[in-house]
C-alpha cells in the first residue's frame, strides 16, 4: 500500500511537466530553428516592422548566473504599441500590471529553442479582468501580427 502511495505521488509530480507548454490556455509555443540570441534578434526586428516598440529584454539566465545559479537560456522580450495601450492605461490604470505584451524565448533541457507568447484568448481574460471591452477584430489583428512575427523569428 505504501508503494502505491509513493508511485501515485511520483506520477502526480511528473504529470505537470508532461503537458506541453502549448497546451496551456491562451499560450502559444513554437519551436525555433535558431539559437536563443538569433531568435530574439529576429523577433525584435519582426515586431518593429509591425509597428511595435521594444521596451526591454529580461534575461532570467543572466540574473540567475549573477547569483551563481545555473539555468537554461530564458529571455522575456517586452514590447507594445503605446498608441493602442496608453488610452486603456489612462482609463484603467490596473491594466498596466498585465501589459505591455511579452514573448519568452527559452531553451529546454535538451538545448531546443522555443518562443512562447499569449494569444487573444488570454488577452480577452485580461481585458475582462480589468473591465475593458474586447474588440474581436483588434484581437484577430493582434493574433495575426504575433503569429507572423514569431514565424519570422523561428524559421
Amino acid at each position: 500500500m505504501c508503494y502505491l502511495r509513493v508511485l501515485t505521488v511520483a506520477v502526480l509530480m511528473l504529470f505537470p511537466t508532461a503537458i506541453p507548454a502549448s497546451a496551456a490556455e491562451g499560450l502559444v509555443t513554437k519551436p525555433s530553428a535558431n539559437s536563443v540570441d538569433a531568435t530574439l534578434d529576429r523577433l525584435e526586428a519582426a515586431l518593429k516592422e509591425r509597428g511595435f516598440i521594444i521596451f526591454t529584454r529580461l534575461d532570467h539566465a543572466a540574473a540567475a548566473q549573477s547569483l551563481g545559479l545555473k539555468m537554461p537560456r530564458s529571455t522575456v522580450l517586452v514590447f507594445g504599441n503605446p498608441r493602442l495601450g496608453t488610452p486603456n492605461f489612462i482609463q484603467h490604470p490596473t491594466y498596466a500590471i498585465d501589459l505591455p505584451l511579452k514573448a519568452l524565448v527559452w531553451e529546454d533541457a535538451n538545448g531546443k529553442v522555443w518562443v512562447s507568447y499569449n494569444n487573444s484568448e488570454w488577452m480577452k481574460a485580461i481585458n475582462d479582468r480589468h473591465g475593458i471591452a474586447t474588440n474581436p477584430e483588434g484581437m484577430a489583428q493582434g493574433d495575426a501580427a504575433l503569429d507572423s512575427a514569431t514565424d519570422a523569428a523561428t524559421k
